[in-house]
């Protein structure tokens, strides 16, 4: 038994959860939760937040339709149901190991199409590419139309990331680290090309490439596009037809709704289980800064939050349990021709 490899894994999943729950109890530390339990109870149009996650399940079949033209694109017609509960079961796996569902995505798909697992890897680079353009774009809009927002949020909770970045630019040391690593990597790559963990190491790297190259090899881009597009607006739907399922809420607009939406996206991004702590305070934060009561946007957050979260591992159990069941008798598919 790798006693090394148990604790590793442990400190993966415990450390981020842990940061989250501390972040969690943080938020909700001081709030009145009988007040919070009787919005709950009674406050809630439940209907609409089940109608809500339709959106979410929605986006999440269209991403795996999306991945599958990138899968295409390396000369491999992969059936769109595998790719699918691959990606379904990407997020349930996610909710224990934070960013781990990608890699077990790749996994199960190069074990039942037949791809090559560092090829997909690049797939999966361009996928969470285009998600990140995505936010930065939908962010970056926003900024320009509500920076009184953005620079209040900003000023009440300082950016300490940012301010890092900030000065490791400044810092000298920082360009004579990168210059090195250049002169490191190039000795390694050209001088001891003919080591076999090298070799071994090149040969991943070329084949992670090909899977980025797959974009530009793609025959359907202005799809991808599309399903580009429709999967954030169905993101978008997912959150802010919950807007409706509350009295305080119902009201504020699709722009506060995209800018709340735009913050819960940036929380998602943190590597914790399902971005809990983290999705919390963007939530709150907003809606707060908004006019929303604490104590009603903390019942908000918890709400919406758990249903999703529930959501998502079922959703995500259904897609690894259908992957094994769908493929037991089921022959590799036909290469594409050149």
């Amino acid at each position: 038994m790798d006693f090394r490899a148990i604790i590793n894994k442990t400190v993966k999943i415990i450390l981020p959860l842990t940061l989250g729950i501390l972040l969690f109890w943080y938020l909700y530390r001081e709030q009145d939760f009988g007040e919070m339990m009787e919005v709950i109870r009674l406050g809630v149009r439940y209907d609409i937040l089940l109608f809500s996650l339709i959106f979410g399940l929605g986006a999440n079949v269209v991403r795996g339709l999306r991945w599958g033209m990138l899968i295409d694109a390396l000369g491999k017609r992969v059936r769109r149901r595998n790719v699918v509960f691959a990606v379904l079961g990407n997020y349930a796996v996610n909710m224990v190991l934070p960013r781990v569902g990608e890699i077990w995505r790749c996994g199960v798909t190069a074990k039942y199409e037949k791809v090559s697992f560092t090829k997909l890897l690049g797939t999966l680079l361009v996928d969470r590419v285009m998600d990140t353009l995505m936010v930065g774009l939908l962010t970056l809009c926003l900024c320009v139309f509500n920076i009184g927002f953005f620079r209040h949020f900003f000023a009440e909770n300082p950016p300490t990331i940012i301010a890092t970045l900030y000065l490791l630019i400044r810092s000298p040391w920082t360009y004579v680290g990168l210059a090195g690593s250049v002169v490191a990597l190039w000795f390694v790559f050209v001088k001891m090309r003919h080591l076999t963990i090298v070799r071994k190491v090149r040969d991943m790297i070329g084949n992670v490439w090909e899977g980025i190259r797959s974009l530009w090899k793609m025959e359907h881009k202005t799809r991808f596009i599309i399903q580009t597009f429709a999967i954030w607006g169905g993101y978008f739907l997912y959150f802010y037809i919950t807007f409706f399922a509350f009295d305080f809420t119902r009201d504020l607009g699709i722009r506060i709704g995209l800018i709340a939406f735009a913050m819960s996206s940036l929380g998602v991004a943190v590597p914790v289980q399902g971005g809990i702590g983290v999705w919390h305070f963007m939530v709150i934060s907003t809606l707060v800064a908004f006019g929303v009561g604490e104590t009603d946007a903390a019942a908000f957050a918890l709400v919406v939050f758990t249903i999703q979260s529930i959501w998502v591992v079922l959703t995500g159990l259904f897609g690894i349990f259908a992957l094994p069941l769908a493929n037991r008798e089921e022959k590799s598919p036909e290469t594409l021709p050149e």
